[in-house]
Parts: structure tokens; C-alpha cells; sequence
């Protein structure tokens, strides 16, 4: 069965702390908004900034609390005090994807969880 690439998890406006030319690449993320959505550590993740329309692939690596580091060459693609929005996909055959929900977070102050959002199941009609 063909598999299509579904939202598995998202953080919507966080706020970036950092931006850390120096270290060797990825996105730190406060590591309770990456338990909250489900997301392991090495993870690939879309960035996408709210502020200026820039958008990247890297990998998730847990965070400090509050903590949203762009680091290495995404540090170019953010500063400090601009909102991103984080998510990552997964490949699910048909049947997978009407039983799978994606895990959304709104990020409030300081990165905190603010709201948990509730995603509907795909109609099955469709």
C-alpha cells in the first residue's frame, strides 16, 4: 500500500532564544514542548519563521527549559525574538492516517505549553 506524508507534530510560536552560529547545526527546543508533541532527540524538523518567511530542514535536540537555539548555519535564518513554527511528518499508508492525529502545541511565554491543540481524525470519506 502507497504511504503519503502526514503532520505527526507541530509547536506553533515559539519564541527564539538563541541563535548559535558556532555549534555544529540542528534546533534546540525546550524539552518539554518536544515530549509534549512527541518528538525524539535526532528527529528531522521543519522550521519555519514567523517573522520573515524563512524555512529549514534540520534535526531536534533537546533543550533548557523555555530554550529555542537556532544553531549552526539555521542561526542565519532567525534572531532572537522572532516566532517559529516547528514541525515534522511521518509516512502512513491509508489506513494508518485515518487513526493518526498530529501532536500540536501553541507555545506561550517564555516557550511554556500554553494550549494543547485536539486535531480531528481524517474523514474517512474523504
Amino acid at each position: 500500500m502507497a504511504q503519503r506524508c502526514f503532520l505527526s507534530a507541530k509547536i506553533h510560536g515559539a519564541t527564539i532564544t538563541c541563535a548559535n552560529l558556532e555549534y555544529r547545526g540542528s534546533i534546540s527546543i525546550d524539552t518539554k514542548l518536544m515530549k509534549t508533541v512527541g518528538l525524539l532527540p535526532y528527529e528531522q524538523v521543519d522550521v519555519y519563521n514567523l517573522d520573515n518567511g524563512e524555512r529549514l530542514t534540520t534535526y531536534a535536540i533537546p533543550g533548557a527549559p523555555g530554550e529555542i537555539c537556532l544553531n549552526g548555519a539555521a542561526a542565519h535564518k532567525g534572531g532572537v525574538g522572532q516566532r517559529v513554527i516547528i514541525a515534522a511528518y511521518m509516512w502512513l499508508d491509508e489506513n494508518e492516517a485515518k487513526t493518526r492525529r498530529p501532536r500540536v502545541v501553541i507555545a506561550g511565554k517564555n516557550n511554556t505549553v500554553d494550549e494543547i491543540l485536539e486535531c480531528d481524525l481524517i474523514n474517512p470519506d474523504f
